[in-house]
């Protein structure tokens, strides 16, 4: 079975520290978080996005370490694809 990352196309725009986020990109982070990536303009802003995802899904279980992954992996297709 395809992991929800696989669904989605990651093509993140970006010109020199400026990034832009596609659609696919977008619902996949609220897909995952239920938080609304808005605002993210540079790699900065979105690790400061991933940052508060993760502080908002804090905890050890097994569950929270795998949501972890999950946006961990996202945050990483993200700037491989660019």
């Amino acid at each position: 079975m395809p992991s929800i990352l696989d669904i989605h196309a990651i093509a993140m725009i970006r010109l020199g520290q400026r990034i832009r986020l596609t659609r696919p990109e977008r619902d996949l982070f609220l897909r995952l978080t239920d938080i609304e990536p808005a605002g993210i303009r540079t790699l900065a802003d979105l690790d400061a996005y991933v940052a508060r995802c993760k502080a908002y899904y804090w905890g050890v279980s097994r569950e929270t370490r795998q949501l972890h992954a999950l946006i961990d992996q996202a945050r990483a297709r993200c700037e491989r694809q660019a």
